[in-house]
């Protein structure tokens, strides 16, 4: 049995058996690659989870006028390949809630699914500029999170407005799965072995990778040249 099918099994035990513990990772995913795949997958074991959620975001606020931004179907459907085989669920949810900012998607998520725990992912180049999300100490609030070092980024973090303020709500990483215990706000730090995919890299070296994942025209609807 593969490890990511042995996962989807104790989440199925789980959910008859308690709270299922579900991660959430948010990000445009333009497009989603591999190191969003591995760190997922490290956080599961880090954290102990069942399944990590993958808000593929409608609209960034903070990178509004984003010309490199690929239509939200490419993008949910890259983030559907890179997840597959995996208990990784890619997820529109906030295009269906309608929520533009992650501290409103939070507020609505327990509500729609009151069995679940949910734990925060990002990267240390987000908590570099998580002073700029709004809410921010809200969404510290609201759940855990869990900061994946990444590789040029991690000094700017430590050095941020927003960890000036969570530094006394840090937590053991040896006691990440406890996560579900903690009295919020509480932050864990993870370090894992780093992943040099980024999607930046990967649009300057295909800036046309949405192309692939175009809808495919309906039988009929194809114009002959005259």
């Amino acid at each position: 049995m593969t490890p990511a099918r042995k996962a989807r099994g104790g989440a199925r035990k789980k959910a008859k058996n308690g709270a299922r513990r579900i991660g959430l990772l948010g990000g445009s995913f333009n497009p989603a690659h591999e190191g969003h795949r591995y760190i997922s997958l490290q956080a599961m074991r880090a954290l102990k989870l069942d399944e990590v959620w993958w808000l593929v975001s409608p609209g960034n606020p903070l990178k509004a006028g984003d010309d490199d931004m690929a239509p939200f179907s490419a993008r949910m459907a890259s983030a559907r390949a890179m997840a597959k085989h995996a208990p990784i669920r890619p997820t529109g949810i906030e295009k269906r809630l309608k929520t533009r900012y992650t501290v409103d998607t939070l507020s609505k998520l327990p509500r729609l699914y009151p069995r679940h725990r949910f734990i925060w992912l990002m990267g240390s180049d987000n908590l570099a500029q998580f002073h700029r999300w709004r809410g921010w100490r809200r969404i510290a609030r609201q759940v855990p999170i869990a900061v994946v070092a990444r590789p040029g980024y991690n000094r700017d973090a430590h050095a941020s407005p927003a960890m000036s303020w969570l530094r006394r709500f840090v937590r053991p990483a040896g006691q990440a799965k406890n996560w579900t215990r903690w009295r919020l706000p509480a932050l864990v730090l993870l370090r894992f072995r780093p992943d040099p995919n980024s999607a930046t890299r990967l649009r300057a070296a295909d800036p046309a990778w949405h192309r692939r994942y175009a809808p495919s025209p309906e039988p009929g609807t194809h114009h002959r040249e005259r």
